[in-house]
C-alpha cells in the first residue's frame, strides 16, 4: 500500500485526472515544500529523519544503495508495469510528451517508444550493464523520436517547441519538459546524485548549476531542478510508480518523492 503521509497543497488547476493521464499542466509557481511525514520515516527512513546537509546525503545514499539490480532486457517489461496508463491497462504513459502508447510499441522504429535515461549514459559513461544505466528509477519510456530530440542534453528553462512534445521545449544545449513532469525529472536526477557516490564501480554522479556537461559525471541545471521540485510536487502517478520499484523490482525507494522537501534540505 501506498505511505500515508502529509502532503502540500497543490493548485486546483492539477486536476487529479489530469495528472494520473499525464496531460500538460499549467505553468506553476514555486513555493517551499513542506516537510512530509510518511509511513517509512519509522523503518525504512529511520536514519535519515532529522538530518541536513551532508549527513542527510549519506544516510540516504547508505539506505537507497541497497537494492535489487536489473539487466537493461529486463526494463522492458518493468516499464510496462511502473509506468502503465492508469486509464488503458495496455498503454504506458510516455515521459516527454504525455501520450499514451500501446505496451506492444517497445522497440526503435518510429512511432515506438524505448528507454528514456533521464540521467544520460554520456554523463559519467553509466553504460547499460547493470548498474545506473539500468537503474529503473530515472528510466522512463519514450517515444524513439523525442528521446533522440532530448538525446544528451541537460535540463533547463526554454527552447521550441518540436513534433510529439506535449508542451516539452528545447534548444541546442538544453531540454525543458513538460510542466507536469517537470518535479518528476528533478526529482530522478537528485536520486541518481545521492544513489551513485564513487564508491563503487561507477562515477560519482552529482548536479551542477551548467549546461552542455557533456561526457563529466554531472547534470544540470541544479536551480532549476530545485525549481521544479517546488512547482510540480509529486502526484499520484509519481508515488504510485515509486511504490511499484519498491515493493517489485529494486525495494529502494526515491526519498525525494516521498520527501520532496528534502532537496532543499541537501542542496
Amino acid at each position: 500500500m501506498l505511505a500515508t503521509r502529509i502532503r502540500r497543497w497543490k493548485p486546483v488547476a492539477l486536476a487529479t485526472a489530469a495528472v494520473l493521464a499525464g496531460l500538460t499542466a499549467p505553468a506553476l509557481t514555486a513555493t517551499p515544500a513542506a516537510a512530509t511525514t510518511t509511513a517509512y520515516d519509522t523503518t525504512y527512513y529511520r536514519d535519515a529523519v532529522g538530518k541536513t546537509g551532508t549527513a542527510l546525503k549519506s544516510s540516504l545514499h547508505t539506505i537507497i544503495s541497497s537494492q535489487n539490480k536489473l539487466s537493461y532486457a529486463a526494463l522492458w517489461e518493468a516499464l510496462k508495469v511502473t509506468d502503465q496508463d492508469p486509464n488503458n491497462s495496455g498503454n504506458v504513459i510516455l515521459l516527454y510528451s504525455g501520450k499514451s502508447r500501446s505496451k506492444s510499441l517497445n522497440g526503435g522504429d518510429v512511432g515506438d517508444w524505448n528507454r528514456e535515461h533521464v540521467w544520460a549514459i554520456s554523463h559519467g559513461d553509466l553504460t547499460t550493464s547493470t548498474g545506473p544505466g539500468t537503474d529503473l528509477h530515472h528510466i522512463r519510456p519514450e517515444d524513439v523520436q523525442v528521446n533522440s530530440i532530448r538525446g544528451n542534453k541537460d535540463f533547463d528553462n526554454g527552447g521550441g517547441t518540436f513534433t510529439n512534445s506535449g508542451g516539452s521545449l528545447t534548444d541546442s544545449d538544453s531540454f525543458e519538459p513538460r510542466d507536469a513532469v517537470k518535479g518528476d525529472v528533478a526529482r530522478m536526477i537528485l536520486y541518481m546524485a545521492v544513489r551513485y557516490e564513487g564508491d563503487d564501480a561507477w562515477a560519482d554522479l552529482e548536479p551542477n548549476d551548467r549546461v552542455a556537461n557533456g561526457s563529466a559525471p554531472y547534470t544540470g541545471r541544479l536551480s532549476v531542478l530545485k525549481q521544479w521540485n517546488e512547482q510540480d510536487p509529486p502526484d499520484a502517478f509519481e508515488e504510485r510508480r515509486n511504490q511499484v520499484v519498491y515493493d517489485t523490482y529494486q525495494k529502494n525507494r526515491n526519498p525525494f518523492i516521498d520527501h520532496p522537501e528534502w532537496v532543499e534540505a541537501i542542496w
